[in-house]
């Protein structure tokens, strides 16, 4: 099992499972976009939008991401992720402005 990396490809998926979780259209379409020119595909997308991955542990990332707290953290850890990793995506998504893509 190799580290999970908050790479750029992570973040945009973060991204866009915060924006489809508030709704927010505009950035939506602006990571599918984004995400589209990183060879994402539309099942890709479609797991995105319902706050998944078929990466399991950017998976658990994303579920931190929309819902922080012990239990998210809980199954990010299980996944493999370390305290660190999982700081970073609470910061990340606590942070995140909707002008990353």
């Amino acid at each position: 099992m190799g580290q999970f990396r908050l790479d750029d490809r992570a973040k945009l998926s973060i991204d866009i499972a915060l924006a489809a979780a508030g709704g927010d259209g505009e950035r939506l379409r602006r990571g599918e976009q984004a995400a589209r020119l990183l060879g994402l595909t539309g099942a890709e997308l479609d797991a995105l939008h319902n706050g998944s991955s078929f990466d399991f542990r950017l998976s658990r990332a994303i579920g931190l991401a929309i819902s922080p707290g012990a239990e998210s953290r809980g199954r990010a850890r299980r996944a493999g992720l370390d305290e660190q990793d999982c700081r970073a995506i609470e910061d990340y998504a606590a942070g995140s402005s909707g002008d990353r893509s």
